[in-house]
């Protein structure tokens, strides 16, 4: 069941909100991951920063720290092109550093191209397929004995609604999300009886970000969503607000109650 997740208006972070919690963001780089990147830093969380644009990541880096939040780890990582030992070597760096993890969020994506599946290049949807869904998939998997040993973690995926309900063109971007659409259920029906671990999924909706631009590059971005805007509500779920919110597809209301 998909639910509409509304931040109420006395909603207000602080350095606090985050404070001392060890969240891994992928896809950091990105337009929605930078934005949470910068949101979750001044909420006070102790980031590592994963993405395969180092240049980018390492200005993230210095904007983060010039703002007095907790300076990131940056960890360059290409999706594409790497496999479980790879996600394995950075659980064990993150165990020996932290020895836990309190949140994971997944931002990174990969569009392919916007084709009908009769004439969908069959090497574009593999690589697609491997960066939306089999690298979210690898690293949870390799993160789930770290956010075990938290009190109170979260895992979120980035969803899409192509990923909710089948969209003409939308080929691999689309399947891909409708399996972490399933793989979020699935692992959030897995963990639930220990309670540790709340996993969910969040489709931000129109938003005016370089991904966006790919996929509609004549699109007038008047009244899109900004990132900014967005990555609160991954503060609102990364925070004690977000403890309900375990097992469930949420679509992002900019609305306030």
């Amino acid at each position: 069941m998909i639910e509409t997740l509304t931040i109420p208006d006395d909603f207000r972070p602080s350095a606090e909100t985050l404070g001392d919690r060890v969240i891994l963001l992928s896809g950091a780089a990105g337009g929605i991951g930078s934005a949470v990147a910068r949101h979750c830093a001044a909420a006070g969380a102790q980031l590592i920063l994963l993405d395969k644009a180092v240049k980018k990541l390492e200005a993230l880096a210095d904007e983060i720290d010039s703002a007095d939040s907790p300076v990131p780890i940056l960890h360059g990582m290409n999706l594409e092109g790497v496999g479980p030992a790879d996600y394995l070597e950075l659980a064990t760096a993150l165990d020996q550093q932290f020895g836990r993890l309190d949140g994971l969020v997944h931002c990174a994506a990969m569009l392919g191209e916007l084709s009908p599946l009769s004439q969908y290049d069959p090497e574009l949807w593999a690589r697609t397929l491997h960066v939306n869904l089999n690298a979210p998939f690898l690293l949870n998997q390799v993160c789930l004995p770290l956010l075990d040993r938290a009190e109170d973690s979260r895992i979120i995926h980035t969803s899409d609604r192509s990923g909710r309900q089948g969209q003409a063109y939308w080929g691999a971007f689309g399947v891909a999300y409708a399996g972490v659409e399933c793989m979020m259920q699935t692992l959030a029906a897995e963990v639930a009886r220990k309670g540790r671990i709340r996993v969910s999924s969040l489709d931000p909706g129109p938003v005016d970000s370089p991904m966006r631009q790919q996929a509609y590059p004549a699109e007038q971005t008047t009244g899109l969503r900004s990132v900014e805007d967005v990555a609160r509500a991954y503060v609102y779920l990364l925070s004690a607000s977000g403890r309900p919110y375990h097992g469930k597809g949420l679509r992002w209301s900019p609305a306030v109650s």
